[in-house]
């Protein structure tokens, strides 16, 4: 029986083999004038002759694109040169051996490329390596890809976990990016925890069911286990560090949208969750085992949990039946009250291909951008409009990967109204992969 290629090196995943630059790229319409600093987009990228056991093992290489002054000045890819990507191997306990492939922050006057098993690791502004970085010898531990930055201290909330205890350490570092708090949180367990939230008064905490299990062999060890529970544990910011922890319906989630407190006082969680069928297709796809779909999402849906501290109760809900994922918001918002979000739609659900949604928290309506046949979205992230007023005032950045013209495009859309024609378009070199999460970092930063 002839082994099927594995899906996360070939379609819209299927890697570049090389770095390249390219100066003033063509646009097609008008760039909004505020548009000044850098989109970085982080990603898989496995060099030329390698095939990892796992979507998530690939080599990481950062897309950029300088835009400036109603100009695309830059398009520019790099691989983040770390040791694995010289071939050294992972094992567990050398946390300067990254991927460093799932996300890229900006914080202190630092680019940070991020895994969330290791150390960041530092790149210039055009994505030179500089090396390793441990905030001067205070992070001896992994740190997170999914960092939350507070809008109003602009302080970094970040955390490490393990396979092993302690299973989970919280930090803080400060605007200028000096840690200044770091403990050790009792009451986690050795699950999967690829995200957290933060509300202005709350750290959210995910324990699922996706657990360390040394039989899973993909390189990735772990595995869904029906005897765990799903708990989301509140912690406050100030004062003791004590975790009440949740155990809500059995599921998952990988990406949390956006957390707060609601006028109840309760602890309000979003973003896309798995149940058991959902995940264990979706590793099928990240591991390339037999019988895998078409997605690497096979039906996560956007959920909301309600937790209240006060009587230790906790409730929650669908919000959606489209199979999202990437879920992103107006970052201003984070930690309260959000009506929007954006997410990528994948296939399914009555969807033939894959679409940008914006979701109405409040009225629960969505609106649907088709990118049409061969055509896939990245992650869209939200830059905020000069003088805007509304929450979703502003623009959509998101990297479009086009088979059929073996090309892709920065798209520019209207954030208010995503059904309009993108505000512009930007013609980049070269098909960039799909990849996984990036930022845009303004010039004034």
């Amino acid at each position: 029986m002839t082994e099927l290629p594995k899906p996360y090196v070939t379609g819209h995943f299927t890697p570049v083999a090389d770095e390249i630059t390219a100066h003033e790229l063509t646009v097609h319409g008008t760039l909004p004038p505020e548009l000044n600093g850098r989109y970085f987009r982080n990603g898989h990228n496995p060099k030329p002759g390698i095939t990892p056991s796992h979507w998530f093992k690939g080599e990481g290489m950062i897309h950029g694109v300088r835009l400036s002054g109603g100009r695309a000045e830059w398009y520019r890819n790099r691989w983040v040169r770390t040791p694995f990507l010289d071939g050294v191997p992972f094992t567990g306990t050398e946390l300067e051996v990254s991927a460093a492939a799932t996300n890229i922050i900006f914080h202190g006057g630092r680019y940070l490329a991020l895994q969330e098993a290791n150390l960041p690791w530092e790149v210039t502004a055009e994505l030179d390596t500089v090396g390793v970085y441990d905030f001067g010898g205070k992070l001896t531990s992994a740190m997170t890809a999914h960092p939350k930055e507070d809008p109003v201290t602009g302080e970094l909330h970040f955390y490490s976990y393990s396979p092993f205890p302690p299973y989970l350490t919280y930090y803080v570092a400060s605007a200028s990016g000096e840690i200044i708090r770091s403990e050790v949180i009792d009451g986690s367990g050795p699950s999967l925890m690829h995200d957290f939230a933060i509300t202005r008064e709350h750290v959210v905490f995910l324990n699922s069911p996706v657990v360390f299990d040394h039989s899973e062999h993909s390189g990735i060890p772990y595995r869904w286990h029906d005897d765990v529970p799903f708990r989301i544990g509140v912690m406050p910011r100030t004062g003791p560090s004590r975790v009440t922890w949740f155990e809500v319906e059995q599921g998952a989630l990988l990406h949390v949208t956006n957390a707060y407190v609601d006028q109840h006082g309760r602890v309000v969680v979003e973003g896309p969750r798995y149940d058991r069928a959902a995940w264990e297709n979706s590793w099928k796809w990240w591991v390339g085992a037999p019988g895998y779909g078409t997605s690497p999402d096979a039906g996560s849906i956007l959920h909301r949990w309600i937790l209240d501290p006060a009587t230790g109760k906790a409730t929650d809900e669908p919000l959606d039946n489209l199979a999202t994922e990437f879920p992103s918001i107006n970052d201003a918002l984070t930690g309260t009250a959000n009506r929007y979000s954006y997410a990528i739609a994948f296939p399914g659900a009555g969807l033939s291909g894959y679409h940008t949604i914006k979701f109405d928290t409040v009225t629960g309506r969505r609106q649907l951008l088709s990118h049409g046949e061969h055509r896939m979205p990245g992650e869209a992230v939200f830059v905020p409009a000069e003088g805007g007023t509304n929450e979703d005032d502003g623009y959509l950045l998101t990297i479009v990967s086009d088979l059929k013209a073996n090309a892709s495009q920065l798209l520019v859309l209207d954030a208010t109204d995503i059904g309009n024609d993108p505000i512009a378009t930007v013609e980049l070199p070269r098909r960039v992969p799909a990849g996984i999460h990036g930022h845009w970092i303004e010039d004034n930063k």
